[in-house]
């Protein structure tokens, strides 16, 4: 579909206007001829009758119209679910691509229209991708036959410094590679548990006050500093390692807020995200807009300056001559995005500017600009909350039966930790104290019996790359309780007895 920019806007602009119902009817239509044109394509390419790497004029014609109604759905609330824009037919075209992939493939075309897959597809895609960027293979090749390694050895008590020499070592093409991480003088291959730890480790440090990267605020989450240089190259690195672990498939799990997302994906962020990073400071903004009396309004006394914090507070300009400039009734909107547009932007310049540097450098891939801000932050950071009794509900069990006595003590011991010990517990399994983005429900947990001679003097241990927790079959509840909060206590060690 061509139409001009003006043409386009006022179509956009009508559709805005619709009714909700109407405007769902018109997305439930396009959804539908988008999903027919899809199967048939899939019936076509099953059956040799059509090349797999073309899409007709009238199949990606539906699929803009039905991206573009996203998009004014966005803009105007959300008022449609996103599940109506999905077309699962896609899923079964990501299958054709795992096969054989080439540059030119009706997938990469398919994601021009990213409103069309879930957040699963998404992920599955930038899989896809990176498996085909890792292979040593080029133009066209199966993409089971391997990818090559990025063999990336640190000692555990200099983390930081060899993973830095890593980096500044590495030429731009060996982040195709894929990490294959091994801490010096600990046994353990990597399958995704040490790389993990290696992320959820550094992360950890680099958030601690003294390493000085990021300013811990009072909402928990962390920000760069107001008007820093990137000393060292600090933000390029730290940029790097989060590209690194998008790339890998594995988390990074800096508190950073919603807002950095967005921005990565080159997305403007609003008061709301404000008030989640700084809400006292939000919910004061919101009540300027808010504010009807004039008089209270002149009464707070407020012109366009921002107070920074540094060695001493220094009131900072928002606009040229702002300290002269009083906030109104009839300006303040202005205020507002000029507060929050410095809070994100200008404060911050050039540490986001090191830090997409590197996180561009870390992530060869570029399918990830397919997540929806709140999609990437997950895929990242981890699902924050952990559903305990369906973590039970799909683990399975070997040499063990689900009411054996050592498995129901396990249980009822497990389900009393508080929270903290509970995440402590999921870092021992897996090397993150978070549920990977692909969500609870497909994360396999296995529990097993290490057949120990005298199991009341072993250690439960676990590997995290295949997320096994091997527990002896310990005589009492007490005893399991005791070696089971000692192991998750000192989990930081990939040495199997």
């Amino acid at each position: 579909m061509k139409l001009q920019p003006k043409d386009l806007q006022t179509l956009e602009c009508l559709w805005s206007n619709l009714e909700t119902s109407f405007f769902k009817e018109l997305v439930i239509l396009y959804q539908r001829v988008s999903q027919k044109n899809l199967s048939q394509f899939i019936v076509e390419v099953r059956s040799c009758q059509r090349n797999p790497l073309n899409l007709y004029p009238h199949e990606t014609a539906t699929l803009q119209i039905l991206q573009i109604l996203y998009q004014v759905n966005s803009r105007t609330g959300c008022r449609v679910q996103e599940n109506n824009f999905y077309v699962p037919q896609v899923k079964l075209i990501i299958r054709l691509c795992w096969v054989i992939h080439t540059e030119e493939m009706a997938l990469w075309k398919l994601t021009k229209y990213p409103c069309i897959f879930d957040m699963q597809d998404k992920i599955i895609v930038h899989y896809t991708e990176r498996n085909a960027l890792s292979s040593p293979f080029s133009t066209i090749h199966l993409l089971s036959m391997g990818h090559e390694q990025w063999v990336f050895p640190v000692r555990r008590q200099c983390l930081l410094q060899d993973i830095w020499t890593h980096l500044n070592d590495a030429p731009t093409q060996q982040f195709r590679r894929i990490l294959t991480v091994s801490f010096v003088g600990e046994m353990g291959q990597d399958e995704g548990g040490p790389s993990q730890e290696l992320f959820s480790v550094a992360a950890r440090t680099l958030c601690q006050p003294s390493t000085g990267a990021f300013r811990r605020l009072a909402s928990g989450l962390v920000w760069f500093h107001s008007q820093a240089s990137s000393c060292e190259h600090t933000f390029l690195r730290i940029g790097t390692l989060c590209g690194m672990a998008l790339y890998n498939g594995r988390m990074v799990p800096f508190p950073f807020p919603r807002a950095l997302y967005k921005m990565l994906l080159g997305l403007t962020p609003t008061l709301e995200d404000l008030e989640e990073l700084l809400p006292a400071a939000g919910r004061n903004l919101q009540g300027i807009l808010d504010e009807e009396c004039d008089q209270i309004l002149e009464s707070l006394d407020l012109n366009f300056t921002i107070m920074e914090e540094g060695d001493s507070m220094v009131a900072v300009e928002l606009k040229k001559n702002g300290a002269n400039i009083p906030v109104t009734k009839g300006n303040r909107k202005e205020f507002v995005d000029l507060y929050v547009n410095y809070v994100f932007n200008e404060s911050v310049r050039k540490p986001f500017q090191d830090f997409m540097q590197g996180f561009l450098r870390g992530c060869p891939a570029r399918k990830w600009k397919m997540f929806l801000p709140a999609e990437l932050q997950i895929v990242l950071q981890g699902h924050k909350k952990v559903d305990w009794h369906l973590l039970e509900k799909n683990v399975m069990y070997r040499q063990y039966k689900k009411l054996d006595q050592t498995i129901r003590n396990f249980w009822t011991v497990f389900h009393e930790l508080p929270e903290e010990k509970k995440k402590k517990f999921l870092a021992f399994l897996s090397g993150s104290d978070q549920i990977p983005g692909y969500g609870l429900e497909h994360f396999e947990f296995s529990i097993a019996d290490p057949e120990a001679e005298n199991p009341d003097e072993l250690y439960p241990f676990a590997n995290t790359c295949s997320h096994i927790l091997f527990l002896p079959r310990y005589s009492s509840k007490k005893i399991l309780k005791k070696m089971l909060l000692y192991a998750t206590e000192h989990n930081e060690k990939f040495g199997l007895p």
